[in-house]
């Protein structure tokens, strides 16, 4: 008899065993009641007395699915981000809310949704961090209760309505075309500069001009296959206006 009773122990024990992870943390129940937090290791759970859960601590990613959202200046986008995210207390994560991976992933998309309503398009297509951070902020505080802590916020892909990328196309372009008309108003302007000191110089040195000439019309007569048109400078008309002058006299 005794022999059915240790046999019997042995299986009640071996039964009792309950392996929990690195990554893990158990949460035991007494009679329904909170006893306590299992450690990595084997664990001794007594059937029907003692009730257990198993609660994984390493970083979650939730992938937010797409949701429709109203900017502040009232233009329709779609929007999807994944939130990071790791159990900090096994016991709130357990006894403070009911199913806490789908508590997350709606309090994620409730906030997005209205995160995305307090900015502009503008902001929310150059300021993409910014936001994030913003989601982040008040996801972590809304599941601190829970006893879970919100690493990372990031968004995917922001997806806008067909009218609207046409426009900002076109904003794109004539905001190009601006910057390459006041770039080249720029260089005409140090161009006419240069040109004006250019001729300033010229002017106040003696010969300075006929010189130029000279030198312009050797660069051009190098090749062979060019028609050379001359102009007579100004002053080489007046210098010859002077030397009749002198001859009538």
């Amino acid at each position: 008899m005794w022999t059915y009773i240790i046999y019997f122990l042995i299986i009640v024990l071996i039964s009792s065993i309950r392996q929990i992870n690195q990554y893990e943390n158990g949460v035991r129940f007494n009679l329904g009641k909170f006893s306590g937090i299992m450690q990595p290791g084997w664990n001794i759970i007594l059937p029907i007395f003692q009730s257990y859960q198993k609660i994984d601590m390493r970083v979650k990613a939730v992938d937010v699915p797409d949701q429709e959202a109203i900017t502040r200046d009232n233009i329709s986008v779609r929007v999807n981000a994944v939130i990071y995210y790791k159990v900090r207390s096994a016991e709130k994560a357990i006894l403070a809310v009911e199913n806490f991976y789908y508590a997350i992933s709606q309090l994620a998309q409730t906030t997005m949704r209205n995160a995305v309503g307090q900015v502009e398009l503008d902001e929310l297509l150059s300021q993409r961090d910014k936001v994030s951070e913003n989601i982040r902020l008040i996801i972590d505080q809304a599941s601190d209760p829970w006893g879970i802590s919100v690493d990372n916020v990031e968004l995917k892909d922001i997806t806008l309505p067909e009218e609207m990328k046409r426009v900002i196309g076109k904003q794109a372009e004539a905001e190009r075309e601006k910057r390459a008309v006041i770039i080249k108003a720029e260089g005409e302007i140090i161009a006419a500069d240069n040109i004006s000191k250019a001729a300033q110089i010229l002017s106040s040195s003696g010969g300075a001009l006929h010189l130029r000439t000279l030198q312009s019309i050797n660069d051009i007569s190098s090749d062979q296959s060019n028609t050379i048109v001359f102009a007579i400078p100004l002053e080489i008309l007046r210098a010859f206006e002077s030397i009749s002058k002198k001859d009538r006299e």
